[in-house]
């Protein structure tokens, strides 16, 4: 019998499968982006809680492991950062930095159930990193920044990146992780020429990190909120499945499939609160999980959605899904 994990990693080989995998995700502290699980443990027993009745309650083929709580990266000069020539001054983390080791401690045990399911460690890039710590301002901040001084926020942003590819390698190979799951997207207001030279690189190297340790990593371009993205940007980055906002982008899986060359795709439903996954009966769910599949097939394609879904959507609506999807 085929276990979940081969079921999802077949698929993201472009392989023939028995059903098309789903699965989808949501945050569960009541403010992920500001609490802080290296200043308040217990938000990772919380978190830790949370995530195990979702595995042993909704089944899914596969698990994007959240990190609530652990958005801030523990590095005092990003703490602190209030200009251009700031990022100068990042220096990176000791090997030994519970940045490193509370997250390794915390996927552990998660993938410790050794239940048969590939677990994709959520890492976000050092540009999303820098974006959540600074604030409301955090956009405007880093792309004027950029302008202000490309040399001082790409030698900054590259400090940031080789970390969180540390982070990513270390993950994969000391909590057993199948990959990560990468999330960035567009700055707004920055160049595709100014993201290439000073952005990109960074976020390469942290998928490299963890290709050099697993084949399988999944890009996630972040529409979340309504943030617009060009796609086209990304098309180089190597990663094995790709997920987007599709109904946000108004990109569908079918072509996205083309736009990345034929790579896995992941996604297809939209995550917020007025759309079908959240709204839906049963028919209407069944319905546009077929409707997905009719246009974009079922080899290569897993279904889930643009982002993170609403806290308490019916995990029922999930299983109608994978239902219609066998």
């Amino acid at each position: 019998m085929t276990t979940k994990k081969e079921l999802v990693l077949a698929a993201f080989d472009n392989k023939p499968v028995v059903r098309v995998p789903v699965s989808f995700w949501f945050h569960f502290l009541k403010d992920e982006i500001h609490s802080d699980a290296f200043q308040h443990p217990e938000l990772t027993e919380t978190l830790l809680a949370g995530e195990t009745k979702y595995i042993d309650e909704a089944d899914p083929d596969y698990v994007k492991i959240m990190t609530d709580g652990f958005f801030p990266y523990e590095n005092e000069t990003v703490l602190g950062l209030k200009s251009a020539a700031d990022f100068a001054k990042i220096k990176p983390l000791p090997d030994d930095s519970p940045w490193f080791t509370r997250q390794i401690e915390y996927a552990k045990k998660i993938v410790g159930r050794n239940d048969g399911r590939a677990y994709f460690y959520n890492v976000f890039c050092a540009a999303t990193t820098v974006k959540f710590m600074r604030g409301d301002d955090g956009e405007t901040f880093l792309a004027d920044a950029v302008k202000e001084n490309p040399d001082a926020v790409k030698k900054g942003l590259d400090i940031i990146s080789g970390d969180l590819a540390k982070l990513a390698r270390r993950v994969i190979e000391e909590a057993g992780v199948t990959g990560i799951y990468l999330s960035l997207q567009n700055l707004q207001g920055v160049s595709r020429e100014t993201y290439d030279a000073i952005l990109a690189p960074g976020e390469k190297a942290i998928l490299e990190a963890a290709n050099a340790v697993s084949d399988y990593q999944i890009l996630h371009i972040c529409g979340y909120a309504g943030h617009r993205n060009d796609l086209s940007w990304y098309t180089d980055y190597p990663a094995k499945a790709i997920n987007w906002a599709a109904v946000v982008e108004g990109v569908p899986l079918e072509e996205g499939k083309r736009l990345f060359g034929g790579k896995a795709v992941i996604g297809g439903f939209g995550n917020l609160d007025n759309e079908i996954l959240y709204t839906g009966t049963k028919e209407e769910i069944q319905a546009e999980t077929k409707r997905l599949l009719a246009a974009a097939g079922r080899t290569g394609v897993i279904l889930g959605a643009d982002c993170t879904v609403p806290r308490d959507t019916d995990w029922k609506h999930f299983e109608w899904v994978r239902e219609a999807a066998k």
